[in-house]
């Protein structure tokens, strides 16, 4: 025992800024890795725009290069495969109109994520103790950054116990069976 060295539980991360188990490191940097390499890095040009042009309706850059996802590449060639009508119909809608319909696609998850954050935030204010403790979680956080982070745990919170109650679920009819 006198000659082997005694390994720390815990190593520092300078990447997450956090403490890793030496345990799962070597897991977690195969996990990092095996993510880095499905998403290609590619430098970014852009030109300047022609003729003076600028805001939306100026032409896209002749050198941009865009990343490129195997992975969600696969998946929109099967969609587009399983889905011709509808691939030919966006090949022939006008470039405005299919630009706006990206744009609203857009505003639509906005304004979905902002329902929900309404909906956890009108639901935390609705019981006195939870409010307190989150106020209690946030209290050294400067003013302006509360509600958002009370909104971010509260959906949190959310998503784990519809997790849990999933779970539990599909353990009740294994054994009901």
């Amino acid at each position: 025992m006198a000659g082997s060295a005694v390994k720390p539980a815990t190593i520092f991360n300078q990447q997450r800024g956090s403490p890793v188990c030496t345990t799962h490191v070597s897991n977690r940097e195969l996990n990092i890795n095996t993510k880095t390499n499905l998403i290609m890095s590619t430098a970014k040009t852009k030109a300047p725009p022609a003729n003076g042009a600028t805001g939306a309706s100026a032409p896209p850059a002749e050198g941009t290069i865009y990343r490129t996802n195997p992975e969600v590449a696969a998946k929109i060639d099967a969609y587009i495969k399983e889905n011709p009508k509808y691939w030919a119909y966006l090949q022939n809608m006008p470039r405005e109109r299919l630009e706006r319909t990206v744009v609203l696609n857009e505003v639509r998850e906005l304004d979905r994520q902002q329902r929900i954050r309404e909906g956890v935030l009108k639901q935390i204010s609705r019981n006195p103790e939870l409010k307190r403790a989150y106020d209690l979680l946030v209290k050294d956080l400067p003013e302006d950054q509360r509600e958002g982070v009370i909104a971010q745990i509260g959906r949190t919170t959310r998503r784990a116990v519809a997790r849990v109650q999933g779970q539990q679920q599909s353990k009740g009819e294994v054994v009901g069976v």
